[in-house]
């Protein structure tokens, strides 16, 4: 088996865990020990607020949607309006997709996109027992493809997703064939970057799915939406996740820093 498929299928393997056990040893979450930077684990809605998601919104969607398995909070920066077609890529258990419903309500659609079988379970029963009518979960690899049609997408939001993928490029690529360009369909992502990337073939498997060893430079992740063809890219938050201190017996060394950001680009 290859590193590529190698990776995929431990990272279906994790969140397939997550979604029946919930988040006890995942990285996605900040003051996570998976990594040692902390003793303290956070409680998935606790661990939600801690990133940028407010108690109230969190309240308003089904409690079983909330696995605080993310770094940012894309839907605080979507400006979402009434009537929108919203894809989450990553969706998990449905956190953004519920939040995004409830503001598009009947007249708009969120659709989710997963590639794990027991996410997607668990969020189409979230949405069946909450009565979400105007939602869908469908299952695909987003970067290979995107199981939805050509520019019909007003907004694409996604949460600490892309770094998980091996071929950012190309989840950018498809990202930009789905949204509309007519109205100016645009992208609002949340993930992790780092101050140093790892080639494929030295990063550790536990690492990579708990989205350290995966990310890319900042300069990088952006080059890479820009030759999506995507325009006005915005960084909209920042700031430091953790830093990895992965050679403790050299007190000389740059630790290995990890951080958490919000972009949001145009497609013209």
């Amino acid at each position: 088996m290859d590193k590529q498929l190698h990776l995929k299928e431990k990272i279906k393997e994790q969140y397939g865990k997550i979604a029946l056990d919930g988040n006890s040893d995942s990285c996605c979450m900040p003051s996570s020990d998976c990594c040692g930077t902390s003793e303290i684990i956070l409680s998935p809605f606790t661990s939600s607020k801690e990133v940028g998601y407010e108690s109230d919104k969190l309240n308003s969607i089904p409690e079983s949607s909330v696995l605080g398995v993310g770094c940012g909070n894309p839907t605080r920066f979507a400006d979402l309006k009434i009537g929108n077609v919203v894809v989450d890529l990553g969706s998990g258990a449905g956190i953004d997709v519920f939040l995004a419903a409830n503001v598009v309500k009947e007249s708009g659609k969120v659709i989710g996109i997963d590639m794990t079988e027991n996410m997607l379970k668990k969020a189409r029963e979230n949405a069946e027992k909450h009565g979400y009518k105007n939602v869908e979960f469908r299952q695909g690899d987003i970067e290979q493809r995107i199981p939805v049609a050509d520019k019909s997408v007003d907004v694409v939001i996604s949460n600490c997703v892309i770094n998980l993928t091996t071929n950012k490029g190309n989840t950018f690529k498809e990202i930009h064939r789905i949204l509309k360009s007519e109205r100016k369909g645009r992208l609002i992502i949340s993930d992790l970057v780092t101050s140093e990337e790892l080639d494929l073939d030295s990063v550790n498997t536990d690492n990579w799915c708990s989205c350290i060893d995966g990310a890319l430079t900042k300069e990088n992740y952006i080059d890479s939406i820009i030759k999506a063809g995507f325009t006005n890219i915005e960084i909209l938050d920042e700031k430091l996740y953790m830093e990895l201190d992965e050679d403790k017996d050299n007190i000389n060394h740059e630790k290995r820093k990890i951080t958490s950001i919000s972009i949001k680009a145009a497609k013209e």
